[in-house]
């Protein structure tokens, strides 16, 4: 089915309309079920240039659209039908929402004369949605249908990226209509009031150059939206003009490559104890597309008490919502930073000359020396160290394997081992922290970039919500490798009990044996390996690398009493950091 053929006034269904459009947005992938509601929009699919993936549950096919926008940059498209099947995509379009993920969601809806009658499998969609996504609509003609994807696209990727929504009636579906495809400016003149600030002010921007030129102790405090906007070349040039260090989030890691001798790696609650301290200490804090989140401040009132604040993000909402910036940029990242840099280069031209900071370097060098990441070694006959597999793991990978996590104590490990150095390489649930997000994430990064290695990292507790997706993956063919870490437990819920509830552990043990993963995985088509021993590790990676054809699910049994560190306690000063029981000795060198 080839739009550029398609003439105007061309009689269609406003289903026909719907594919051509998707088409005609370069939609070449989208994830789904069918049902009543939306079946006549999935008949033209036979037809389409478009190839869907057929999952087993709505709530997957959000997390595969997020996982395939995550790694491409193109907005992922899931299309499911009416009442639950639409409230069941409600998590991934929230978790697209918190992450700032370019999203589409199409979901079918009672027809228009049934609306507001409670008919079978009627819903509000577009009530129910109006607070997780950037925009949604019901669309009422199938006259409307071409507009409204053009305008859930053009909002979706523009400005702050985030999820949409067009909620489509079945008749509007079956309905008749004439082929026209909306200009540009015809979009844009339907959106009067959407119009994203794209550079930063001029005034704004030299004063963040003088301040940058004038710290002694900055920092580069990196969010995701760097990543979204494309900006990871420019934020490298900044930082290596102005030799300032870079610390990148948990939504940005692989935006700075962790192996460049400016990074510190990732902050925050679980961050790495030198990123959590350079921040507190500094003098001058540059936010770049980051929303200063409370998992990286912590106690707001003592965050980075003596630092000045220069705030670059492209949402308008985000200046002054935690922290109140100095220097408030509203603009698009990659735009800015390289505005910034023009001004830091004219100002050095005029004369004006950069901050000595020679002790800061060397103080954040005692702080890496003293307080690198660790934990108790995994040897024969102890228990097995989940950071010990993730290492095993990071070194075997092919060179830009993607990683998608769930979310948990294994979500922090990864991001902790592993070395992100390249983009779009770390898949993860951020602000949602969504559990079972990991595997249909893979799924979905695995089709957008079908030429890299894709391992999904996932906890007990996790792989229990969504693992019924493996069988996605093996009908589609799409090679996932799963690695499992299994300690009995839902291990975060686990740590906190145990460090700040006395040790009662309430609800939080899942079961040594059941199920049997091997045998679950297995029934699914997968290749399944059962790792033990530190031993075996190495081995059972090497056989999960080879294969190529189907997806493998390797269980590494670990340690149950394993916690995560460093670690920030909810709502304490960042000052209160707690580092690995082997660094307690040495605490006060971060005062």
């Amino acid at each position: 089915m080839s739009t550029s053929r398609i003439a105007p006034g061309t009689r269609m269904t406003g289903a026909q309309a719907l594919i051509h459009a998707l088409e005609h947005e370069g939609v070449e992938v989208m994830f789904g079920l069918p049902g009543g509601c939306i079946l006549p929009a999935y008949d033209p699919l036979l037809e389409s240039t478009i190839r869907h993936i057929l999952v087993r549950h709505e709530q997957g096919a959000g997390h595969m659209a997020e996982g395939y926008a995550h790694v491409t940059g193109r907005p992922g498209v899931a299309m499911v039908t009416s009442g639950p099947a639409a409230t069941n995509l409600v998590t991934p379009l929230m978790d697209a929402y918190m992450d700032s993920i370019p999203m589409v969601g199409i979901t079918g809806q009672v027809p228009t004369g049934a609306i507001g009658t409670d008919a079978f499998q009627e819903c509000d969609t577009v009530g129910i949605t109006r607070s997780v996504t950037k925009h949604n609509e019901l669309v009422m003609s199938a006259d409307e249908v071409t507009l409204a994807v053009r305008q859930a696209f053009h909002i979706a990727t523009t400005g702050r990226p985030g999820p949409t929504l067009i909620d489509l009636p079945k008749d509007v579906l079956q309905n008749e209509t004439r082929w026209e495809w909306p200009t540009d400016e015809e979009v844009a003149a339907s959106l009067p009031g959407y119009r994203p600030t794209m550079k930063g002010h001029p005034r704004m921007v030299k004063e963040a150059a003088r301040l940058i030129l004038a710290a002694e102790r900055p920092v580069l405090y990196v969010g995701g939206g760097i990543l979204k906007a494309r900006a990871a070349e420019a934020l490298r040039e900044l930082a290596e003009l102005t030799q300032i260090p870079v610390v990148t989030t948990l939504m940005a890691r692989g935006a700075f490559p962790d192996d460049h001798p400016l990074c510190l790696g990732m902050p925050g609650m679980h961050g790495n104890a030198t990123a959590i301290t350079a921040m507190q200490k500094s003098d001058l804090l540059i936010a770049l597309g980051a929303r200063f989140d409370d998992r990286i401040t912590g106690k707001v009132a003592s965050f980075a008490p003596e630092a000045k604040v220069i705030h670059v993000d492209i949402d308008p909402a985000e200046q002054g919502k935690v922290r109140r910036p100095d220097v408030p940029i509203v603009g698009d990242c990659r735009l800015v930073i390289e505005e910034i840099v023009k001004a830091i280069r004219d100002l050095q031209a005029g004369g004006e000359t950069q901050a000595d900071t020679t002790a800061w370097k060397s103080r954040i060098s005692g702080w890496r020396e003293q307080f690198p990441l660790t934990y108790e070694p995994s040897e024969p006959g102890n228990a097995l160290k989940p950071q010990f597999c993730l290492e095993k793991l990071r070194d075997a990978a092919p060179e830009g394997t993607i990683v998608a996590s769930g979310v948990g104590q294994h979500q922090m490990w990864t991001s902790q081992y592993w070395q992100f150095n390249e983009p779009y390489t770390w898949v993860n649930s951020g602000g949602l922290g969504t559990m079972g997000f990991s595997i249909p994430a893979a799924i979905g990064a695995k089709i957008g970039r079908p030429d890299r290695t894709v391992w999904a990292v996932d906890g007990d507790g996790c792989f229990q919500m969504t693992a019924q997706e493996l069988v996605t993956a093996t009908v589609e063919r799409i090679p996932i490798k799963v690695a499992l870490l299994n300690n009995s437990y839902l291990g975060m819920v686990r740590q906190w009990q145990e460090m700040f509830y006395d040790e009662r552990y309430s609800e939080v043990y899942l079961s040594t044996d059941v199920p049997d993963y091997v045998k679950w995985a297995e029934s699914m088509g997968c290749v399944a390996i059962r790792v033990e021993a530190p031993e075996e590790v190495e081995p059972a990676i090497e056989k999960a690398n080879a294969v190529n054809d189907r997806p493998v699910v390797v269980e590494f049994r670990v340690d149950s009493g394993e916690k995560v560190f460093p670690m920030v306690p909810a709502g304490h000063s960042n000052d209160d950091v707690l580092v690995h029981p082997t660094q307690n000795d040495r605490r006060e060198h971060l005062r």
